[in-house]
């Protein structure tokens, strides 16, 4: 049985250390920071939570683009919570799944 405080669901919702946690944003915040970063996840963007579809797309196809649409709006989240960490803001879950805001105003 895991302790208490060894639960800590990160921004993706898989349980991983605050520290592990943090530091994929991070990373992630680092990746996508550059002028190239930021063209690069405002094309994946464009073509994913930007796009619209007709009613003719199929429903394999529909599923195809919500699982491109998570992952770009997944790194998005990311490097927000980045940027609120670096600035002393941080929401962080409980085990419950409930938002702890800490540090910062």
């Amino acid at each position: 049985m895991q302790t208490q405080t060894s639960k800590h669901l990160g921004v993706d919702g898989y349980p991983r250390s605050q520290d592990a946690d943090h530091k994929i944003s991070k990373d992630l915040a680092v990746t996508f920071s550059s002028p190239s970063g930021v063209a690069t996840l405002q094309y994946l963007k464009s073509i994913t939570i930007e796009a619209i579809t007709g009613a003719n797309i199929s429903s394999d196809e529909l599923r195809h683009l919500e699982g491109q649409r998570y992952l770009v709006a997944l790194i998005a989240k990311r490097v927000q919570h980045a940027e609120r960490i670096s600035h002393g803001r941080n929401i962080t879950t409980d085990s419950n799944g409930r938002n702890i805001s800490t540090g910062g105003n």
